[in-house]
């Protein structure tokens, strides 16, 4: 009687085939094409936004016999780089410039050939350097002589007023990085009201120390951006507590995809159009408009203008901050709740064990 012959065992490919199928799942696949195209939308909006600064519209007084004449020549330059208005005197000038309503004033002498430019280059030098470029072409084709008067520099530590800038993304990050580990610890999506409402309570402390932490960093101990210790450190705190909430919001709606919401809106779109390494006057169109109501764009102004300005222009954006982070604690509380509430209505079997942890 002959015996049964043995079944082959699994050769090293399907045993390998087998491996890829349980290590590739389709959850993974689709988290490396997100984060594949975060990583192209990164470079693309910085490279975009960066690439080549051209100016547009970049507001101008003009102060002179005549001027709204000369005003009207500077709007009909090529390209639209400037959009100049009317100043009754100089003293209007520089009101306008330091309350942030223009960028830069050009004084027309009434008798002789020299002009003065008047900027303020703690308001992003950038700009200023652009401003002065052009109105020095426009002088030499209505051959007069230019000088330039800056009436508001930035701090001598604050190398090209960049600090606000820098700032301003120290605390956006650190706000959704602490919201983002919170939700990593603790699931992203909290399984009662009370966790939510705890969550918010951590970030809502970590925002204050945060802001008190980058406060001290460039006033007392770097001396970057001197004079404003308290107001510095109430800004952060909104900052942090703004990115933080939002990113608890997203978690929360989203689950671990949140992260990468925040992540774009916040780094890929947010960073580039803050108005940093060049203000909104010479960035592209779609980062001109996007930059104001991302909390890093909203955040630099806000600082730059408390710092060099008296606080003018600031009204807006510390708004903006507000209601993203008051927004954040409220709907995630909401959505929480609602997501709660749905739970139960589903479910069939008997409470959750709180000794369980998480759904």
């Amino acid at each position: 009687m002959n015996s049964a012959s043995p079944t082959p065992g699994p050769t090293p490919f399907s045993r390998f085939r087998a491996e890829l199928n349980d290590a590739v799942s389709v959850r993974s696949v689709l988290l490396v094409v997100s984060v594949l195209a975060l990583q192209l939308g990164f470079i693309l909006s910085y490279v975009g936004a960066f690439h080549s600064p051209t100016p547009h519209r970049i507001s101008v007084a003009v102060v002179a016999p005549g001027a709204q004449r000369f005003a009207d020549m500077l709007n009909a330059l090529p390209g639209d780089p400037l959009h100049a208005r009317v100043a009754k005197d100089e003293s209007q000038a520089r009101r306008l410039i330091l309350h942030r309503s223009v960028d830069s004033a050009i004084v027309i002498a009434p008798r002789g050939t020299t002009d003065r430019l008047l900027l303020a280059s703690a308001g992003g030098p950038a700009v200023s350097e652009t401003a002065s470029r052009i109105a020095a072409r426009v002088e030499a084709v209505q051959h007069r002589r230019l000088t330039v008067q800056d009436i508001r520099p930035p701090s001598p530590k604050d190398g090209r007023s960049l600090s606000s800038f820098y700032l301003a993304l120290g605390w956006v990050v650190g706000g959704y990085l602490a919201a983002a580990l919170l939700g990593m610890s603790a699931g992203a999506r909290p399984a009662t009201f009370n966790r939510t409402l705890i969550r918010m309570g951590v970030l809502t402390a970590y925002s204050i120390l945060s802001g008190l932490g980058g406060a001290i960093i460039v006033d007392p101990a770097l001396g970057a951006l001197p004079g404003h210790f308290f107001a510095l450190w109430w800004i952060g705190a909104l900052v942090v507590l703004a990115a933080g909430a939002s990113t608890a919001l997203f978690q929360i709606l989203l689950g671990p995809m949140g992260i990468g919401l925040t992540i774009l809106l916040f780094v890929v779109l947010g960073n580039p159009s803050a108005g940093g390494p060049y203000p909104a006057a010479l960035l592209p169109p779609f980062w001109r408009a996007i930059g104001p109501w991302f909390p890093p764009g909203a955040a630099t102004t806000a600082i730059r203008n408390t710092v060099y300005f008296a606080g003018n222009a600031t009204t807006v954006p510390l708004l903006l901050l507000g209601a993203y982070a008051i927004g954040g604690v409220v709907l995630s509380l909401l959505a929480s709740a609602i997501g709660l509430r749905r739970r139960g209505a589903t479910r069939t079997g008997p409470p959750d064990d709180p000794a369980k942890g998480e759904s």
